[in-house]
């Protein structure tokens, strides 16, 4: 097992001896195993602010985009459909390549493809060269998504709420940051959407940068870590054998469709009803805001629970409500419609949560989190095209806005079955 991906925890290091003086000195391995965890925790949170940018800057800038590329509504629908199809796909080999060149290379390469990504989609002179580039970032973001949970698990076997709460919150943080800004830095740079689009590399050039040391470090010295959790060492379950698995696999892609739908599209919505594209950035921020606050506290307080069900179906009556207010009254109300699809889209911080509490051992949480993120993004690629369909040959939101409802009736019933008090290992299918 690589050792950057060992639990490193300082109480099992080597014990410290009293100094001459009287003073009790931190020992060299508990130096190293904390100055370790808070170097992950600086990266953790340095990724998850880069995993939606590449999307978020992309929606207010989305007319620019396809009149520039002259780019059809249905290439568009393609391409919001393009991060789950990279999600799904790559999130199947993320814990192979983790095995293979540990968890930090694969989250440090992952991070370096989605700055290339971005600098090569502004630079891209067609249509099939912007999506190539953005499937070059996204695949970044993919194999990141995947791992994050599982170095969660690794690191901080006993912050699992906590840590997934902060890595949700930074995740909220440069979505709504990306969404918001991006319109105004253009402006302000006094460049087209390519610029708009391009700034975004530079932070992710930096999020490289904490992963990179690490690498570095385990290359250097084969005794960064100080044992590994024994849960490492059991065998990995048949995740298809587990109805709670499929559960929420379901439950995460339901929540990814709707999430990419608006990450995409819901500016368009905005702007279609006569809001100025500005301020349909900053309501798309407001929505990705929403989960800045809620990301900490929603995965804290699922923690607590014996049943997460209950949380599943307040943010799915949330998500009813936004819709609604969409079709019936999209410029008037549009700030509250982007505060409770705010609150609807803090599904994904849940099903995070729910991925580390439905599995008792690490191998079954990395099975898991694989299992659930792919089949869950494979779930969710129709979703965004199909709405840039609707959109194009009905010419209006009607249609668009009552699949995205109804999408939600089957979002919730799935998350009330993944959120019942149990875990994988304990499932008849899963013994047998």
């Amino acid at each position: 097992m690589p050792d950057e991906i060992r639990t490193l925890r300082p109480a099992e290091t080597a014990p410290t001896r009293p100094s001459p003086r009287g003073t009790v000195p931190e020992a060299p391995g508990t130096r190293r195993a904390v100055w370790t965890l808070r170097l992950v925790a600086v990266g953790i949170v340095l990724a998850a602010l880069n995993l939606r940018p590449a999307i978020t800057s992309l929606g207010p800038l989305l007319e620019e985009a396809r009149v520039g590329l002259h780019m059809s509504g249905t290439a568009a629908g393609l391409l919001t459909s393009v991060p789950a199809l990279c999600f799904a796909v790559l999130g199947i080999a993320a814990p192979r390549l983790s095995r293979r060149f540990g968890p930090a290379a694969v989250v440090c390469a992952g991070m370096a493809a989605v700055a290339a990504g971005l600098v090569a989609r502004s630079l891209a002179g067609g249509e099939a060269g912007f999506l190539a580039a953005s499937a070059l970032a996204l695949m970044g973001i993919a194999v990141s998504n995947v791992l994050m949970p599982v170095i969660v698990k690794r690191y901080f076997p006993d912050r699992v709420g906590s840590m997934t709460g902060l890595y949700s919150m930074a995740l909220a943080l440069g979505t709504s940051a990306a969404a918001a800004a991006t319109v105004p830095m253009t402006s302000a740079l006094g460049g087209g959407w390519r610029i708009g689009l391009a700034v975004w590399a530079l932070p992710a050039a930096l999020a490289v940068l904490p992963w990179l040391v690490l690498v570095l470090v385990r290359n250097r010295s084969a005794t960064a870590g100080s044992g590994a959790a024994a849960t490492e060492d059991a065998p990995a379950p048949r995740i298809t054998r587990s109805p709670t698995a499929w559960a929420l696999g379901g439950f995460f892609g339901l929540q990814a469709t709707g999430a990419y739908i608006t990450m995409g599209w819901m500016p368009q919505i905005f702007r279609d009803a006569g809001v100025p594209a500005s301020t349909a950035g900053v309501l798309l921020a407001v929505t990705m805001a929403m989960g800045v606050p809620l990301a900490f506290v929603i995965p804290r307080v699922a923690g607590r629970l014996r049943h997460q069900g209950p949380i599943v179906v307040l943010l799915g009556l949330c998500g009813l409500a936004g819709y609604l207010g969409l079709l019936l009254a999209p410029a008037a109300g549009a700030w509250v419609w982007a505060l409770l699809l705010g609150v609807s889209n803090c599904a994904f911080p849940l099903a995070l949560t729910m991925i580390g509490m439905r599995s008792r051992t690490g191998a079954g949480v990395v099975r898991l989190s694989a299992f659930a993120q792919s089949a869950g993004y494979l779930i969710s690629v129709p979703g965004p095209l199909l709405v840039g369909m609707l959109y194009q040959h009905s010419g209006g939101w009607t249609l668009p806005l009552s699949l995205m409802a109804a999408l939600l009736v089957p979002q919730m019933a799935m998350g009330v079955l993944a959120g019942r008090d149990r875990t994988i290992e304990d499932e008849r299918g899963m013994r047998d």
